[in-house]
């Protein structure tokens, strides 16, 4: 498995009680592949799994597994601070039949550059199943460098990407620049995945695509064909999205969109709340003219 393409880090759709909402989630699911998606991602960031009990995860990967039946690779976030209790976690996830992880850099913790490597070096050997790297340092207040990220692809041939969202592009260019052969560069923000993938990058997992999965899978597969032209005024098109997604915290302004465009209650785990009422104002504002790129 070398990552390609476009891959949705799925939001958790919950009742107003809390409990998870199967039906909204495999609707949702269903959706995103109809539009074409080349992934999904459960149990990540924008998925709030950092307040999922292991017992919800393994529900939403093995629901999840069985809807999508093999259509597009289900990859599960199953990055802790704690190294022992991600393999155990990652070990899980496997048993429920995912394709692939997404493992974020163990955050609170801070550990140095080789704690990192050691960290990733002992889910690989313990867990034969591709693994995705996640560089996230806005979330964990540690930034995976290059020449890290490049050790563990070296070392681990079943860590097969990274998940890039440190925003620095001369960081990502200089991870693709020496990365192996069997190692992909995927964009974590949006808005750089045309500049991630015009400087050699394979794909991104998105927030966008949660409402704009066509058009933003149209941005980038013709970015991957080498047609900049469309992928440029795409890009464009998008610009104002890519903003709106992240007013407030991810997930909240993005559960609020899906919410009002009808494919699940709004509601979310403490301690998130939903987006204030003047985030939901300007969301609204936005929301107006989905239809507009999607026509």
């Amino acid at each position: 498995m070398k990552p390609s393409g476009l891959y949705t880090a799925l939001v958790t759709p919950m009742s107003p009680s809390g409990d998870l909402d199967l039906k909204a989630f495999t609707g949702l699911i269903e959706a995103q592949i109809s539009a074409g998606v080349d992934g999904l991602v459960v149990c990540g960031s924008t998925g709030e799994g950092a307040t999922l009990s292991s017992e919800e995860k393994q529900t939403l990967w093995s629901v999840a597994v069985q809807h999508v039946a093999g259509r597009v690779p289900v990859i599960a976030g199953t990055g802790l601070n704690d190294t022992h209790a991600t393999v155990l976690l990652s070990r899980l996830a496997k048993n429920c039949g995912v394709d692939a992880l997404l493992l974020v850099s163990p955050y609170y913790n801070k550990p140095p550059q080789v704690g990192i490597i050691a960290h990733h070096r002992e889910i690989s050997q313990s867990v034969d199943i591709p693994q995705i790297l996640y560089n996230v340092p806005g979330r964990t207040s540690s930034n995976m460098l290059p020449e890290t990220q490049l050790a563990i692809a070296e070392m681990c041939p079943n860590v097969v990407a990274t998940k890039e969202a440190s925003a620095n592009l001369e960081q990502m260019s200089e991870i693709i620049r020496h990365a192996p052969r069997h190692f992909s560069v995927l964009a974590g923000d949006d808005s750089l995945t045309l500049p991630i993938i015009a400087c050699g990058g394979r794909g991104v997992i998105a927030v966008i695509s949660h409402y704009l999965p066509k058009v933003f899978g149209a941005l980038v597969h013709s970015a991957l064909r080498g047609d900049f032209e469309t992928a440029c005024r795409l890009h464009m098109a998008c610009m104002p999205y890519y903003a709106a997604n992240f007013w407030e915290s991810n997930p909240l302004p993005i559960k609020y969109i899906m919410h009002k465009l009808g494919y699940m209650d709004l509601a979310y785990r403490l301690p998130l709340v939903s987006p204030s009422s003047s985030t939901q104002s300007r969301l609204d504002a936005v929301i107006a003219t989905i239809n507009d790129q999607v026509s």
